[in-house]
């Protein structure tokens, strides 16, 4: 947008691929959204200037630099965007909660992580709510001389337990703080610098922060999970914060190099100087001397977690540290004005300041990292090479040498811990995008399951009676169930097997049907098949054949073999999660159809005889995209080469 298109274009398209390479959706988003705020900011100025053809030939330039940057990135995008659709990131098939539906994440999954709209201070005072959840108040706090009064035990440890968090989010590792210095020179800024890159920080933190209060102001947030453009994909609204971070300090450092270059008169930026400095150290100090203000520093959980007699300390431990953190914003604040006014008399030169605010930005930023990121969480190399020790019930579960079979754990959450996966092939695990069909099953089926079993477990009835009709956590053929890390697994005897044969089949019209129907039906006879699948059996009638089988020989991530013989046609069920996107169907090497049943599994028609069965997984959205990364690397290269040349014929006919 400055006149050099083909080289800002050149880099844009460069360093667009680099953060796309990196693998984090959500952030590249928020950069678009900076992207974005930008271009609008950029086109204003462009129509009141007058400047509208420059501007669109400066858009062509970047979209160009856009294509070239999703094309090298093209494998990975392709397949991200195709298995995307089927996770809980995609739309939903059942029609119950549809209010609480939008085209990606269910809203109040979505709004979970809103930062509170008072919470936003913490931007200037980190301890404005507590910190983190784990923070605690120590012992030299209100909250340890009142339990050791009581003649609480343990104190050291029960101290630990009472968070000094206050906070809107569930919980936290902690707040958003991007420095009191960095909030001072944001400030600085917006008195200072003037024209585009003014308005579209301003604009770009405004926006960040209004997203990120999320379900505290619903209406615009369930507005957007609706229009806005891959939006409801993403999860956290706390997260936009991360556009402050980039805006804030950007802001800020801008305004110092007018004002260290000269490019400011001194009337101007003196004038700003002063209303950042009381606007910042104003708030810090007000907080500082009266917390009080800041509301009643208590937490919805608080009757929970606390007893009556032990909530004012903790109340007052909280507003303790937000006077202390205000403080501390306040004396940042002011060294950083200090030294700048030190400059301004021409008592220190420009680097001295420079190394002088660098180190207290360092020192201010570093401090706080430090409260949540410190020698605790420091893990040794012989740690890390072994993050989960074997227990015994992982010993013996592995003396098992089958080729493939499943545990599932049931102490704490098995769908949010993964420890079970570092062993053994597992019914749970945890993924921020697992399959929406999956979800479902774990939503309506394992987890009333698993809490039948336990019951029935934890009343005296005979394992085999609890187990028996677990119909959904059988077909996922789970042979090992783990209660204790330190004791033997129950083995369960009716885990249905790599695959199985069915001798009956119900058609149902939808979803809904389908994942209730599952309730009803026995899966080690019968199947429940969508009417979109129905053509596969329409017309065929399977018989039970008592000598029938099908083994699994070989087992890869992306390849499976099995050898089946059977005196008939039969209906065949695999242990398998269902995904059409490259999954591929042979039947002694020719390729057949394969469809889902059961909601979640994949099944096929087996011709009567002895056969040879595989599954591979061989995706065209992957193989296709690496030709078009390939061929939009290589343009990128010719670009860059292309454009290099040109400027060393410049500089030669110059020096001619």
């Amino acid at each position: 947008f400055r006149g050099k298109q083909i080289p800002g274009a050149i880099l844009f398209a460069l360093g667009l691929s680099l953060e796309l390479l990196a693998g984090h959706p959500q952030i590249t988003y928020y950069g678009l959204i900076i992207l974005a705020i930008y271009g609008i900011v950029e086109l204003i100025f462009a129509i009141k200037e007058k400047a509208i053809i420059p501007f669109s030939k400066s858009v062509l330039f970047l979209l160009a630099g856009v294509i070239v940057a999703v094309g090298m990135n093209f494998s990975r995008l392709y397949t991200s965007w195709e298995y995307s659709k089927e996770t809980i990131r995609g739309p939903s098939e059942l029609t119950s909660n549809n209010e609480n539906k939008t085209t990606g994440l269910d809203k109040d999954y979505v709004v979970q992580w809103s930062y509170g709209i008072d919470e936003t201070m913490t931007l200037l005072i980190p301890n404005f709510k507590g910190g983190s959840t784990l923070t605690n108040p120590g012992e030299n706090s209100e909250s340890y001389k009142t339990m050791q009064e009581k003649g609480v035990q343990n104190l050291k440890q029960n101290i630990r337990g009472i968070s000094m968090y206050h906070g809107e989010q569930p919980f936290t590792s902690g707040p958003v703080y991007v420095g009191a210095i960095v909030v001072f020179l944001f400030f600085l800024g917006l008195f200072v610098v003037k024209g585009v890159y003014k308005w579209w920080l301003l604009s770009a933190t405004v926006v960040s922060i209004v997203l990120s209060w999320g379900g505290n102001v619903m209406g615009l947030t369930s507005f957007l999970l609706d229009h806005l453009p891959l939006y409801n994909k993403f999860r956290a609204p706390s997260m936009t914060l991360v556009i402050a971070q980039i805006a804030m300090p950007l802001l800020g450092f801008i305004a110092l190099n007018e004002i260290l270059s000269g490019k400011t008169e001194k009337k101007a930026w003196v004038n700003g100087f002063k209303w950042a400095a009381i606007i910042t150290g104003g708030i810090s100090l007000i907080f500082a001397v009266l917390p009080g203000i800041a509301g009643d520093f208590s937490n919805a959980f608080d009757s929970q977690r606390f007893p009556e007699w032990l909530i004012d300390s903790v109340i007052a431990d909280r507003e303790s540290l937000l006077r202390a953190d205000a403080f501390r914003s306040f004396l940042f604040i002011a060294l950083a004005a200090g030294a700048l006014y030190l400059w301004n008399l021409k008592k220190i030169q420009t680097n001295l300041f420079i190394g002088v605010l660098g180190v207290l930005i360092l020192v201010d930023l570093w401090a706080v990292d430090k409260r949540y990121l410190n020698n605790d969480n420091f893990v040794s190399k012989r740690e890390a090479a072994n993050p989960f020790p074997e227990m015994p019930v992982d010993k013996a579960i592995l003396q098992d040498k089958d080729l493939y079979y499943r545990v599932l754990p049931l102490q704490g959450d098995p769908f949010q811990d993964a420890r079970a996966s570092y062993y053994h092939k597992n019914v749970g695990g945890y993924s921020a995008a697992k399959l929406r069909r999956y979800q479902e099953m774990i939503e309506h089926h394992f987890v009333p399951e698993m809490q039948q079993m336990i019951k029935g477990l934890q009343a005296g009835t005979p394992p085999d009676s609890v187990l028996a009709p677990l119909s959904a956590i059988n077909m996922m053929n789970s042979r090992y169930l783990i209660y204790d890390l330190n004791s033997p697994p129950l083995r369960n005897e009716f885990a249905l097997g790599n695959a199985w044969f069915v001798n009956d089949f119900k058609v149902v019209e939808n979803a809904d049907q389908e994942i209730e129907t599952l309730k009803n039906i026995n899966p080690a006879t019968e199947a429940v098949i969508d009417k979109r699948f129905a053509e596969n059996v329409n017309g065929k009638t399977f018989v039970k054949d008592s000598t029938s089988n099908i083994v699994l020989t070989e087992y890869k991530p992306n390849y499976l073999k099995y050898n089946a013989r059977s005196a008939s046609e039969q209906l065949t069920v695999f242990s398998e999660i269902y995904y059409a996107n490259g999954w591929t169907a042979y039947i002694d090497g020719q390729e057949v159809p394969h469809f889902r049943v059961n909601y979640i599994l994949r099944a096929l028609v087996l011709p009567a005889g002895e056969h040879t069965v595989e599954f591979e997984f061989h995706p065209a959205s992957y193989y296709t995209g690496n030709k078009v990364s390939f061929a939009s690397s290589l343009l990128l290269l010719i670009a860059i080469a292309g454009y290099a040349f040109s400027e060393y014929r410049k500089r030669r006919t110059k020096k001619e």
